[in-house]
């Protein structure tokens, strides 16, 4: 899968956030990075064998008060070759088509990330995950 399929893939499933949440982000720019940098994984504390799929950088809409302006946006940062890795996995595992495949993971991933920017922390996404509450439902 090329880098531009890859990122139409990024922006479609971003766009996929229902409107009752969607218009409700501000301030927040989308990107798509190969792999966490060296400076990431540090400050995720991520072993040798791990890595990320995602990231939320910022201030979460949760703690922004009425001063909140001016700033640089927020980030949600998607990682291409994990999530390719995860996708390719996960398509092996079941038989299901790859492009099928990559477009859960990335969909997946960009609900996760905006959950954060919500306000959730890691154990309240993780809950939702495992309650298959995570889904763009209209």
């Amino acid at each position: 899968m090329t880098p531009e399929e890859f990122e139409r893939i990024a922006a479609d499933s971003f766009g996929r956030v229902p409107e009752r949440f969607r218009a409700r982000i501000k301030n927040v720019a989308l990107l798509v990075e190969d792999r966490p940098d060296e400076e990431t994984r540090k400050e995720e504390g991520l072993a040798d064998d791990e890595t990320l799929l995602g990231l939320y950088r910022g201030v979460p809409q949760t703690a922004r008060g009425d001063f909140y302006s001016g700033v640089l946006p927020d980030t949600i940062t998607l990682y291409r070759l994990p999530l390719l890795e995860e996708a390719e996995e996960v398509s092996r595992e079941t038989g299901r088509p790859f492009p099928e495949c990559v477009r859960e993971a990335v969909e997946e991933t960009v609900w996760h990330e905006v959950a954060h920017y919500f306000g959730m922390d890691e154990p309240e996404v993780d809950e939702r995950e495992r309650e298959r509450t995570n889904r763009f439902k209209p």
